[in-house]
C-alpha cells in the first residue's frame, strides 16, 4: 500500500455504522472545511501517476468517508480540488476529508474489484452500501465420500464438492433439500452418524434415503442417483422425469409394483420442485436478474436467482447512501458488492444500461474465472422475466415504504408516551438472566427506526455481582456498557466522537425489563458516572406477572403509566422486550451448556485440547489426572515431562 505525506493508513474497527442513512450527511468530529480538505487533496496529488487503483478519502479521525477507483489515480483524484465541479455531496465529503490512502492495481478491473472489496470492509458513508450483508445458502454435494451427502452451506466454499446457488433462504434451501431428499433418495446425515448405524434410520423408512450406511443399495447404484441429482440441479430436470417415466413404466411392465410406486413417489417430488417454481424461467440457463425501483428518491431492487432454468429464489435489496447518485450508478454499485460473496453466474440480466458496462464485465468475468456477460432483454422469454422482476420490485419498495411509515408513526408515539425530545434512533433493551445466580449472563439488543440492528447486540458476562441480586447485575451491566462514553465526556454529557460501536453511541432511549427495583438500580449507577442525558423507563409485566397486556412503565421520578390492551405501541414496546428475553436466555443456555461439558483440565494453562485428550484417554477421568503421581504423568503416552510437570504443578502447588 503506497503511503500519502498528508496522512497514515488506518486500521478500521469493522463494526458497522449505526444509522447509516444519517451518518452520510452528518460532519465528523473536526469542523467541515472545504479549503483543509482541497489542501489535504492536493498534497496527495503531487505524489499520484497515471495509473489505476483505488484510493480511500479519511476523515480527521482517520475513519473511511468514501472509497473510489480510477483508470488515473492523477486525473481522478485531481477533480475533487473543481470545488464548482462537484456536487453537493460530494462537497461534503471534500469538506471532510483531512487525508488519503492509496493503492495502485494492475489494470482497471482489477480496481473495480478492490473498491467494491473495500466497501464491504469500511463501509464509507459516502459509498452506495448494501444494507443485507447476510451470505446466501446454497446446496452442497459432497465429492469427498464413496456415498455423498447433500447438505446445506454457507459461508466459505472450502468442501470438496458441487455447489449449487445461490438461494434466497435458508427456508428456500430446506424446502428444495426436502424434496431432493424424496426424489434421488441421497444422505443428508454426517459421516461420524452414517459410520455407525447398524440399521437404517427413519429417512429411510418414510422414503427419503436409500440408506447406504447399511448396505441396502450399492456404490453404483448410489452413484447413479447422484449423477441423476447432479443432472436435475444442473438444468436437465426435464431429461430426469422423462427417465423416472420410462423406469417407472417399465416397472409396471414387469409387475414390479413397488418399484413403479418407488418410482411414482420420486416422480412426484420432480413435479413438486418443478411447480414451486413460481417464476418461468424456462430457457433461461444460469442468470440472475437485477431490476430497480424509485419511489421519490428510495431504492428498491429486485433480484432473481436463476439456476438451470430453474428459479431459485428471490430476494429484494435495498441499498443506503444513494441520494444524488443515478440509478443506473446505484444498480452497478450494488451489483459489484453483491458478488463480493456469491459467485457470478455466465449471465447478469439487468433493467437498464449500467455505467461502464464492459468494465464490470471484464471485472466480474476475472471474479469468476470465466465469461460473464450483462444484458438488457428487449424480447422474448428474458424481457417477460424482466418485467416480472420489476413488477416485484415496485411492490417490495411499496411494502418497505409502507412499513416504514407505519414505523415512524409508532416512533412518533413512542416520543410522546415516553416523554422523549423526539422519535428516537436507537433503543437499546436490558435484561439478564442466570439460575439461581449461576451462570449469569446479561444482554443488549437494539432497535433502530427499521427495526432490530443485529450486529450492535452485546453479551455481559456478569464478573462481579453477587448470587440472585438483579439489581447488583443490571448495576454491572450498566457501568461496563456506559464506561467509555462516561470516560470521554467533555463534563457537559457530551461525549467524544469515536468510531461508531456499540460503546461509542449515545442511546436515544434505555428500556430496562423489571420494575422500580431495576429502574433505581440504572438510574443511580448512571448518575454514579455522570450520566445523566440517557432517557430511561423500566417495562414491568404488571399484577400477578400476567400476560394480559397490563405491562406497567416506570420512570425514573417514580411515575407509573400504562398502555391500553390493545394498543398498537404496547405490541411494540412488548416485541422489544421478547427480542432481549430470547437473546439473553439464548446466551445464558449456551452458557451452561460449555459449563456441563467443561472439563476440570481446562484450567491448567498451556494445556491444549490434544493434550487434555492425551490425559483422558490414560487415565480415564480428570480426578484420577488429579490424584495422579508425577511419574504417572509422565508416562502417559503422548505427554512430554514438560507438560507432565505443568499438571502436577498445577494441581500440587501448594502440597
Amino acid at each position: 500500500m503506497a503511503r500519502t505525506p498528508a496522512g497514515t493508513p488506518h486500521d478500521p474497527r469493522g463494526a458497522e455504522r449505526f444509522n447509516e442513512e444519517r451518518a452520510a450527511y452528518t460532519v465528523s468530529s473536526a469542523k467541515p472545511d472545504l479549503e483543509a480538505g482541497v489542501a489535504a487533496i492536493r498534497e496527495v496529488v503531487k505524489t499520484l501517476k497515471p495509473v489505476p487503483g483505488v484510493y480511500r478519502m479519511l476523515d480527521a479521525r482517520g475513519e473511511a468517508l468514501y472509497v473510489g477507483k480510477a483508470r488515473s489515480l492523477k486525473a481522478r483524484v485531481a477533480n475533487y480540488t473543481q470545488i464548482k465541479a462537484l456536487t453537493n455531496r460530494l462537497q461534503r465529503m471534500v469538506s471532510q476529508t483531512r487525508s488519503m490512502e492509496i493503492v495502485t492495481t494492475n489494470s482497471e478491473a482489477e480496481a473495480l474489484l478492490l473498491e467494491a472489496q473495500l466497501i464491504k470492509r469500511y463501509r464509507p458513508p459516502f459509498n452506495v452500501l448494501l444494507r443485507d450483508d447476510k451470505s446466501f445458502p446454497f446446496i452442497l454435494l459432497r465429492a469427498d465420500h464413496a456415498f455423498p451427502r447433500i447438505q446445506k452451506h454457507r459461508g466459505a466454499r472450502r468442501a470438496k464438492g458441487d455447489y449449487y446457488g445461490p438461494f434466497a433462504s435458508a427456508g428456500s434451501v430446506n424446502t428444495t433439500i426436502n424434496a431432493l431428499q424424496k426424489l434421488f433418495l441421497l444422505r443428508s446425515c454426517n459421516d461420524t452418524f452414517f459410520k455407525n448405524r447398524d440399521r437404517p434410520c427413519l429417512l429411510y423408512q418414510i422414503k427419503r434415503c436409500s440408506a447406504p450406511c447399511v448396505g441396502r443399495i450399492s456404490t453404483d447404484g448410489y452413484a447413479s442417483l447422484v449423477r441423476e441429482a447432479k443432472d436435475f440441479l444442473g438444468g436437465k430436470s426435464g431429461q430426469v422425469q422423462q427417465d423416472l417415466e420410462k423406469q417407472m413404466a417399465q416397472a409396471a411392465q414387469d409387475l414390479d409394483f413397488e418399484t413403479a410406486a418407488i418410482l411414482r413417489d420420486r416422480l412426484r417430488a420432480a413435479t413438486f420442485i418443478q411447480g414451486s417454481q413460481a417464476i418461468n424461467a424456462s430457457g433461461v440457463g444460469d442468470a440472475d436478474v437485477f431490476a430497480l425501483a424509485n419511489r421519490n428518491g428510495q431504492i428498491g431492487i429486485q433480484s432473481f436467482f436463476i439456476r438451470g432454468g430453474q428459479n431459485w429464489g428471490h430476494r429484494a435489496i435495498f441499498p443506503s447512501h444513494t441520494r444524488e447518485i443515478e440509478d443506473a450508478q446505484v444498480l452497478a454499485d450494488v451489483i459489484l458488492q453483491f458478488y463480493e460473496e456469491v459467485p457470478p453466474p455466465p449471465t447478469v440480466l439487468v433493467d437498464r444500461v449500467l455505467p461502464e458496462t464492459e468494465l464490470i464485465e471484464a471485472a466480474l468475468s476475472e471474479l469468476a474465472g470465466r465469461k460473464v456477460q450483462l444484458s438488457v432483454p428487449q424480447r422474448g422469454d428474458r424481457r417477460k422475466l424482466m418485467q416480472q422482476a420489476a413488477r416485484n420490485a415496485v411492490e417490495a419498495l411499496e411494502r418497505r415504504l409502507a412499513e416504514r411509515g407505519t414505523q415512524a408513526k409508532l416512533n412518533r408515539e413512542l416520543a410522546e408516551f415516553l416523554e422523549l425530545d423526539g422519535p428516537p434512533d436507537r433503543i437499546e433493551v436490558y435484561d439478564n438472566s442466570h439460575i439461581q445466580g449461576d451462570k449469569a449472563v446479561g444482554a443488549m439488543v437494539v432497535a433502530g427506526p427499521e427495526g432490530f440492528i443485529k450486529n450492535q447486540y452485546r453479551k455481559f458476562n456478569i464478573r462481579q455481582a453477587q448470587s440472585n441480586d438483579d439489581f447488583g447485575m443490571m448495576r454491572e451491566v450498566m457501568r461496563r456498557r456506559f464506561r467509555k462514553l462516561a470516560e470521554d465526556s467533555d463534563g457537559e454529557g457530551e461525549a467524544a466522537v469515536e468510531a461508531d460501536t456499540h460503546e461509542t453511541i449515545w442511546p436515544d432511549l434505555v428500556l430496562i425489563d423489571g420494575g422500580k427495583g431495576q429502574m433505581s438500580s440504572v438510574r443511580d449507577t448512571l448518575a454514579e458516572m455522570g450520566i445523566d442525558r440517557v432517557p430511561l423507563v423500566a417495562i414491568a409485566k404488571g399484577p400477578d406477572h400476567g400476560r394480559e397486556g397490563r405491562e406497567v412503565f416506570h420512570f425514573p421520578d417514580g411515575r407509573e403509566k400504562t398502555l391500553p390492551t390493545n394498543s398498537p405501541l404496547l405490541f411494540h414496546l412488548q416485541r422489544l422486550r421478547d427480542e432481549v428475553h430470547r437473546y439473553v436466555i439464548g446466551a445464558h443456555r449456551a452458557k451452561r451448556s460449555r459449563a456441563i461439558t467443561a472439563s476440570p483440565l481446562d484450567e491448567i494453562p498451556g494445556i491444549g485440547p490434544a493434550r487434555k485428550r492425551a490425559l483422558l484417554l490414560h487415565f480415564g477421568t480428570a480426578g484420577k489426572v488429579r490424584a495422579a503421581a508425577l511419574e504417572d504423568l509422565q508416562r502417559a503416552p503422548g505427554v512430554s515431562d514438560a507438560v507432565a510437570r505443568k499438571v502436577y504443578d498445577f494441581y500440587h502447588a501448594g502440597g
